[in-house]
């Protein structure tokens, strides 16, 4: 940001120079222009992508596909958390300031600022991803509602981005995730549907400290708890969250995100759990900028 800041200051002097001596033939305002043409978003944003977990699949695919198959040598992907992402755009998106962030939807971020996804010509980033439920081996015979209610839970980006948005607007997550379901009855009914109520039964959750797994992971502890369950909803790293699922240690998980962020994992304790399948679909990944930003696809970044 500095080298921006230097480079307009620079051609403001000169353009405010050239006006004292009679201008130019092309008018006093090309200089401007050119030094603002050839500054490139590299040097805007001194080459750096900001990250989120380390470890993370979009941060995997973004360091190892991204960077070397668009010839991005020079960038840097940072690491940190998805916290620390968030603010740092927001401090950029305050001042109209140039940033790149490694993106997801859904993302509160989308309703609260104006962003959009720079395009990818090469498809490294794939399609759509699904949000899948994922559960211990032998959970359907130990807890057969539990396994039932968790099976028939499926949302909507809609649904979640609202979850989220409460809580971005300081609600704690449990509040957050009990006035959901007081003003969704009728979708979570279908998810209690044929669910039967237990006296007490202890369940464990695993979850990451991703704004969307928060929130999801709220809610079905919420409907779990209604059907009689206390839940322990323990946080950790995505790769304890497998693991843990995966020794049995916990009961489930319901932020598996499929076919690539979570893809590692999957092959790594592939046999060592039962996949329910999608609870959400029409997810993105990739990298994300402000909209007042001049550049439209991941090949602009190479200069």
């Amino acid at each position: 940001m500095l080298k921006k800041l230097v480079g307009i200051t620079s051609a403001l002097a000169l353009t405010l120079g050239l006006a004292a001596c009679g201008g130019t033939e092309t008018g006093g305002s090309s200089s401007s222009e050119s030094e603002s043409s050839t500054t490139s978003v590299g040097e805007q944003v001194d080459y750096k992508i900001i990250g989120i977990d380390p470890g993370a699949g979009l941060m995997n695919l973004t360091i190892n596909q991204i960077i070397p198959e668009y010839g991005l040598d020079d960038w840097d992907v940072v690491e940190g958390s998805s916290a620390a992402m968030a603010a740092a755009l927001k401090k950029a998106y305050d001042k109209e300031e140039p940033i790149i962030v490694t993106g997801w939807s859904p993302h509160w971020k989308f309703a609260s600022y104006d962003l959009k996804y720079l395009e990818d010509p090469k498809g490294l980033y794939g399609g759509a991803e699904d949000v899948n439920t994922i559960v211990r081996l032998g959970l359907k015979e130990d807890h057969p509602d539990a396994y039932k209610l968790l099976d028939q839970f499926n949302w909507e980006p809609e649904h979640i981005e609202t979850v989220m948005n409460l809580i971005q607007e300081g609600d704690e997550p449990a509040d957050a995730a009990a006035q959901w379901v007081s003003e969704n009855e009728e979708l979570v009914s279908a998810w209690t549907e044929g669910v039967n109520e237990v006296d007490g039964e202890e369940f464990s959750m695993l979850y990451v400290a991703w704004d969307d797994v928060i929130a999801s992971s709220h809610v079905v502890e919420n409907v779990l708890e209604s059907v009689g369950y206390e839940v322990d909803l323990v946080q950790v790293d995505a790769g304890p969250m497998w693991a843990g699922v995966a020794s049995g240690s916990g009961d489930a998980l319901v932020g598996a995100w499929l076919p690539t962020t979570h893809a590692d994992y999957y092959a790594e304790y592939e046999g060592k759990f039962e996949d329910l399948g999608p609870n959400l679909t029409g997810t993105k990944l990739g990298l994300v900028v402000p909209a007042y930003m001049d550049i439209d696809s991941i090949e602009d970044l190479k200069e």
